[in-house]
């Protein structure tokens, strides 16, 4: 099957990175994984909505071999659930300072920043957008934080927004078509 998603070829040139490649993508959650919107219930738990396009986006990105980290401000029970839920191994809760906690976790990988990518919507996302090897942020994010993005998707946070990056991050790297076909066969995606 012939991919129907398509990004200019300017746009792939810049989300394939340096010469290193892109071997990690870094996501904040709210905002970027969800909407943004957070619940709190009487009992002061917190609710919040992921967008399934968004899990399946970063489940591929490790199939593509490319290693989703994820960094948040905030931590909650819900965040840390759906990241166990997809199986990623690298995540940070409750970073009050995200680039504090961002380079011992990409030097533990043995990774430059010129290797990563970013995908953050608000200024603490700054420190981190604007070291990464490239730089996306969602349609609704902060009007700083698009200003130093490569890319801003088309859809919002906790609305496909992350599948996007994930997509073009995978059409970049030449993954995207494989892992699409495999899908045709198994939805392991024939990894």
């Amino acid at each position: 099957m012939k991919a129907s998603l398509h990004f200019a070829p300017e746009l792939l040139l810049l989300a394939q990175g340096t010469g290193l490649g892109l071997k990690a993508a870094i996501f904040d959650v709210d905002g970027v994984l969800t909407d943004g919107s957070i619940y709190i219930g009487e009992q002061g738990e917190s609710f919040k909505a992921f967008s399934s396009l968004d899990g399946h986006g970063l489940k591929l990105l490790v199939q593509g071999g490319i290693t989703p980290i994820i960094i948040t401000g905030r931590d909650s029970p819900a965040v840390r659930r759906r990241v166990a839920d997809l199986g990623l191994q690298h995540a940070a809760y409750g970073a009050r300072d995200k680039l504090a906690v961002a380079q011992p976790l990409l030097d533990q990988l043995g990774l430059q920043w010129a290797e990563v990518a970013v995908m953050g919507d608000d200024w603490p996302d700054l420190p981190l957008l604007t070291r990464a090897g490239f730089a996306c942020a969602p349609a609704q994010a902060h009007a700083e934080v698009k200003a130093v993005a490569h890319y801003v998707t088309q859809a919002e946070g906790g609305r496909g927004a992350a599948r996007e990056c994930c997509d073009l991050l995978l059409q970049a790297n030449g993954r995207y078509a494989q892992l699409l076909n495999g899908h045709l066969d198994t939805l392991d995606g024939g990894a």
